[in-house]
């Protein structure tokens, strides 16, 4: 009788930890850019002087 070679499966869920680890790291990196950016807003005011009078 001929030999069946039977190969297990690997197991899905480290390729899913994986994804959601890096999922988790993005959404961070983008929250945390988005928080930064809006919430430490410096409005500069302009103290630029001109001298309009003639000598």
């Amino acid at each position: 009788m001929a030999e069946i070679k039977i190969e297990k499966k690997k197991p899905v869920w480290p390729w899913i930890v994986a994804v959601l680890l890096i999922a988790a790291i993005v959404y961070y990196v983008f929250l945390r850019d988005n928080h930064t950016q809006s919430g430490s807003s410096v409005e500069i005011e302009n103290t630029t002087t001109t001298d309009n009078t003639t000598k």
